[in-house]
């Protein structure tokens, strides 16, 4: 298919419209003749016939390109390529050998290839082996080759010398753009160790607290853990990010026992907004008494004891802090989710509010956390004010009533003032002017 307009277009006759008008459709025909029809005249001799097939080489990069874009090991199939060039320029190289020997004259001197005299020579396959090696040797630059003895052969060494430069720095240009790819991508999920072993150095910090680090660094790249993963979505459009987080994260955060009957839709939004920490053997997650900013839910790992969430309820005798101290046993891969994230995203969903407030009820009530008594006197307090309110309501209506009432009345009286002073003025006009 093709893209018109951003769609991708799938319908075969337009398919075949738009490549019979193409430009490389005439390169496609030219490289598809039977040209291999010539060697039932010209013989077997004349691979040339056959040129014609590397008219199909674009086919072949643009092939590569794609296969590349797709490919899940990108730098491993840039090697296979880059491979796969060395192998064909050795073989054409060999070719272009055994082609000037048998012009020369197989086995006339140690440099050409041997005749089918020599043992073990007479088998096409041997001869190309030969072929194939003497070209190795001398594009790899070795020089353990035979001294050439005429013109052409020096000529053909030299040429191969300077390929072989040619070709290394081609390679060695290959390789490091692949190390730079993958130190690139490295980079970009996992934090450089670097800046914080220099940190530590210059501050003198001690040995034990610095291999802490390194162990760290060491577990995030061995088991593949990303900490960067906003940074690595943020090109995407909104939903696309929603998409691929709700496919990554979606059943670990659907294990959580409060979550577990809200919508997708909710926790699509939620996917969004967690922060992936890793805590290594013997941190804290959170210390007792900490004011609680956040929530966290274990992905991977075992903790010490296990967090509950904090939802202030009415009630609840410990306010806003942690009721225990959590500690990581190994390395524990946890999501992170703000407070305010988490507000934000409620705001949306009054439903899902509603459940996350009564299952914080229920779990500091069974963690006695809750102080019932207090619990009810918030209640009535609330359901009081709400009277209040009420009342308040009530007489500000009546008291609004009244007002609109007396300015309609100071309105109506304004309205007969001035009618009698208006009269009253004429009543004067016309006295003036019978005294006049």
């Amino acid at each position: 298919g093709f893209l018109e307009d951003g769609i991708l277009v799938q319908d075969h006759g337009r398919i075949r419209w738009r490549y019979l008008h193409s430009l490389s459709f005439p390169w496609d025909v030219a490289a598809v003749l039977p040209t291999d029809l010539l060697y039932l005249r010209l013989g077997l001799g004349v691979p040339a016939v056959r040129a014609n097939r590397c008219l199909r080489a674009p086919r072949l990069f643009e092939a590569f390109d794609r296969q590349e874009t797709r490919t899940a090991h990108p730098n491993a199939f840039r090697v296979a390529k880059l491979m796969l060039y060395i192998f064909i320029t050795i073989h054409w190289h060999g070719c272009l050998y055994f082609a000037l020997s048998a012009r020369l004259g197989l086995g006339t001197d140690a440099w050409v290839c041997p005749n089918a005299s020599r043992p073990g020579f007479a088998r096409p396959l041997r001869q190309y082996l030969h072929s194939f090696y003497f070209s190795t040797l001398i594009l790899a630059t070795v020089g353990d080759t035979p001294e050439p003895q005429r013109e052409e052969e020096f000529l053909f060494i030299t040429t191969g010398f300077l390929l072989a430069v040619l070709g290394f720095a081609t390679i060695t240009g290959s390789i490091s753009s692949v190390i730079s790819n993958m130190n690139a991508a490295d980079a970009a999920f996992y934090p450089d160790p670097e800046p914080v072993r220099r940190y530590l150095r210059a501050q003198g910090a001690g040995r034990q607290l610095a291999r802490r680090v390194a162990r760290w660094h060491q577990h995030l790249r061995a088991q593949r853990k990303l900490p960067a993963e906003r940074a690595v979505l943020q090109y995407l459009p909104w939903g696309l990010q929603a998409e691929v987080a709700a496919s990554v994260h979606l059943p670990a955060l659907r294990r959580v026992g409060l979550f577990q009957s809200w919508e997708r839709g909710v926790l699509q939004q939620l996917v969004l907004r967690l922060q992936p920490q890793v805590f290594g053997p013997g941190e804290f997650v959170c210390r007792r008494g900490d004011v609680g900013r956040e929530m966290y839910f274990i992905r991977e790992g075992r903790l010490a004891v296990v967090a509950e969430d904090d939802l202030t309820s009415p009630g609840n005798i410990s306010g806003n802090r942690r009721t225990a101290n959590i500690m990581s046993i190994g390395y524990s891969d946890l999501f992170c989710l703000s407070k305010e994230d988490l507000a934000e995203v409620l705001v949306e969903f009054p439903s899902a509010r509603a459940m996350m407030e009564a299952k914080g009820h229920e779990l500091l009530l069974r963690m006695g956390k809750l102080d019932v008594h207090a619990e009810a006197a918030a209640a009535a307090a609330e359901e009081e004010a709400e009277h209040r309110v009420q009342a308040l309501e009530m007489a500000l209506e009546g008291l609004q009533t009244q007002a609109a009432r007396l300015l309609a009345q100071l309105e109506s009286s304004t309205f007969k003032l001035a009618l009698r002073v208006k009269r009253l003025e004429c009543r004067l006009q016309r006295s003036a002017g019978a005294v006049g």
